[in-house]
């Protein structure tokens, strides 16, 4: 079981597991070095696989290196991004969490293995620190995908996140969770919550999911507001600033042809993952490249939904989390491991489920809604041009909203019975990521990839000198 606090992270863009889980990693490398710090000489970091081919259009290196300064994702300040990176880049001057200068190289003291992949997972990093008397300690972690990191015990255990085991009633399958609703009477919405709060408040729960909520909206904000190009060098024109002053003034006049609030949902979702591509806060949900689609469809509840509310918005986060989870659970959200089907068809089946629900579907129509996001998302390959997350992956966000939209509407028009079920779907979507060649997950070497013009620069490969003891 995952709680919808680990589902939803805040967090910094581009890249829930290239950028927020690398700097989750590092910060979680300090604290090894407790009772230590002041002893240590310089620090390592090994990338591979994934993380490697597209760490520098995701900044992985320097989420890393944010995270080896002191920053977490949820409360580092990104208008700020450049100037605590600075010192390091330019000066070779790092000030490890905040109170030990060591000297840092950034070609030296980052080595990049494109063509070697850890053994559990594409998304694999070795941290480590020399200390002053020669010896060093070492720790490997994996980015899992939505900011989920593991290190090297972790990946042995049956049940990582321990505080989940306390769930009163755990699912691991929506044929499961379908029947604890039936027999207990409740909604997913109320199931989720009796299990969020058994191991925290209500007022807990009702207060982050508030907060998730706000920064979703604050995202679309600052997204409607900011134009110019795109950092990374694909020379990628914003667009939702644009189109926002486009249909603002077309507010209230004569629709055309009843579909003005599907150029609004294109909006909400340009403008999200714009800003995710341009490292500013989102919200992972349930990865940072595909954070525009829950969002665009609540800003579409907000704003096209009569029956609108706040609690609405929670339980709306409640029933995608529990989406969520199952697919996480049993396939994966990341990218590097069955394609952008485990991102963009993750987040739409989420998002399907949670308009579903507070529309006034039933358990077995918000399960139908979910099945029908990700029925029609099978397949579909992670191949962002030069690495960065933005071409195909900001219309995409899009496109996945709508779809998010109509399938929603399709179960209620139904009565939840589908030939396929969710957890097929979701088992056929793990075993078209196990069949899918490398190329098409995240490493930008197949699909729209391979006609970059700019293409991401092949990194070194090599052993950092002084760490040979490691």
């Amino acid at each position: 079981m995952i709680s919808v606090f680990d589902l939803f992270k805040i967090g910094i863009g581009p890249s829930s597991s290239h950028t927020v889980g690398p700097m989750v990693a590092a910060n979680r490398f300090l604290t090894l070095l407790d009772g230590k710090i002041s002893h240590v000489k310089r620090v390592r970091i090994d990338l591979y696989g994934s993380l490697s081919a597209t760490g520098k259009g995701h900044a992985t290196d320097t989420a890393i290196i944010l995270g080896l300064l002191g920053h977490v994702p949820r409360t580092i300040d990104t208008t700020k991004t450049q100037d605590y990176l600075r010192p390091v880049l330019e000066d070779g001057d790092m000030q490890l969490a905040g109170v030990q200068a060591i000297d840092f190289n950034h070609d030296r003291d980052i080595v990049w293995y494109d063509e070697v992949t850890l053994p559990y997972h594409p998304n694999g990093m070795t941290l480590t620190a020399l200390f002053d008397d020669g010896e060093c300690i070492s720790q490997t972690y994996y980015s899992v995908g939505g900011g989920f990191v593991l290190d090297n015990d972790e990946i042995h255990q049956e049940q990582a996140f321990d505080d989940q085991q306390n769930f009163p009633h755990p699912f691991n399958f929506a044929s499961e969770l379908s029947a604890i609703c039936a027999a207990k009477g409740l909604n997913i919405a109320e199931l989720m919550l009796i299990n969020e709060t058994a191991i925290r408040s209500e007022e807990e729960v009702r207060s982050y999911l508030t907060e998730i909520w706000e920064v979703m909206q604050a995202c679309v904000n600052q997204g409607c507001q900011t134009d110019g190009v795109l950092p990374g060098g694909l020379n990628v024109k914003r667009r939702a600033k644009t189109l926002y002053d486009q249909l603002s003034k077309e507010y209230g006049q004569p629709s055309d042809g009843g579909l003005l609030a599907m150029d609004w949902v294109d909006l909400y979702a340009l403008a999200v993952n714009e800003e995710n591509a341009a490292g500013g806060k989102v919200v992972t949900a349930p990865t940072n490249g595909a954070a525009g689609i829950i969002p665009a469809v609540l800003h579409y509840y907000r704003g096209f939904i009569s029956s609108f509310s706040y609690q609405g918005v929670r339980e709306f986060l409640l029933v995608a989390g529990a989406i969520g989870a199952l697919i996480k659970q049993n396939a994966s959200i990341s990218g590097a491991e069955v394609g952008c089907q485990g991102e963009v068809g993750s987040a739409c089946a989420m998002a399907a489920a949670g308009l579903a629900h507070v529309m006034g579907g039933s358990v077995a129509q918000c399960l139908n809604a979910a099945e029908i996001g990700l029925e029609h998302n099978l397949g579909l390959t992670c191949d962002p041009i030069a690495g960065l997350v933005q071409v195909p992956c900001i219309e995409r966000n899009a496109m996945a909203a709508i779809k998010a939209i109509n399938a929603a509407r399709l179960a209620l028009r139904g009565d939840g019975s589908h030939h396929v079920s969710l957890d097929k779907a979701i088992l056929t979507m793990k075993e078209t990521g196990r069949d899918m060649m490398d190329k098409y997950k995240e490493t930008a070497r197949g699909g729209l990839a391979i006609y970059a013009d700019n293409r991401i620069p092949t990194a070194s490969v090599g052993v950092a000198v002084g760490f040979s003891q490691c």
